[in-house]
């Protein structure tokens, strides 16, 4: 059987959780393990043992973004590029735009905040094993007002910057400090660094805030 499939004979959805908070992680097993057709194949509370104990024989994974040893957002992408037809459904306390952009880009399928009910968990994990690409209510709405900001502000703002340079900018402009955004879109510091250079060299300026203006004054950063 291979991941992002159920199981032929059973029909069953198998579930790997993910999550460094014990109490948590064992409050969602027990609910998986009430549902018909579900089965709780593994679990995890590092990125470490994620990478372990996830295996082609998964389904969906319900992941946290904070992991002791690391992001869930990088756990996401590895487990992703070793099984492509892993579904990963993001369960965290973020609601944040940018966490959600990374869950996504890092191949998630489906974002939940940890306040969702039993329900929607339910669903949730259901859609995305059924190949659908789903947001818990609580983060639905924002995730249309930051793609429409995306439209806003378009391709075409500093067409001199990279894509990930653009996004940088835009982190720099909304108020975030390099730690902050390196915590975000999960790259070490010092790249975090580089790409700030390298703004600041591409739009010909002398230091952050003079950036900070430019990006604004562009579009950018608008909606922190």
């Amino acid at each position: 059987m291979s991941a992002g499939t159920t199981n032929s004979t059973t029909s069953s959805i198998r579930v790997a959780v993910v999550d460094d908070h014990p109490v948590f992680r064992l409050g969602m097993v027990a609910l998986l393990s009430t549902l018909d057709g579900m089965e709780v194949a593994a679990q995890a509370s590092s990125v470490a043992e994620a990478l372990d104990v996830v295996d082609g024989d998964v389904d969906v994974v319900l992941m946290d973004l904070e992991l002791g040893d690391g992001s869930g957002v990088d756990a996401t992408r590895r487990l992703v590029e070793r099984h492509p037809a892993l579904r990963v459904l993001v369960v965290t306390m973020h609601e944040d735009d940018e966490s959600l952009v990374a869950s996504v880009r890092a191949g998630a399928r489906g974002y939940l905040v940890k306040g969702a009910g039993p329900g929607e968990v339910e669903r949730a994990v259901r859609a995305v094993a059924n190949g659908e690409v789903i947001l818990g209510a609580a983060v639905a709405a924002r995730a249309m007002s930051f793609m429409a900001a995306s439209r806003r502000v378009g391709p075409t703002v500093f067409p001199e910057l990279t894509d990930r340079e653009r996004e940088v900018l835009d982190l720099v402009a909304r108020g975030y400090d390099n730690a902050s955004i390196s915590r975000r879109l999960v790259l070490s510091p010092k790249t975090v660094r580089n790409h700030v250079s390298n703004v600041l060299a591409k739009l010909g300026v002398p230091d952050r805030p003079a950036a900070i203006v430019r990006a604004r004054d562009a579009g950018l950063g608008l909606d922190a």
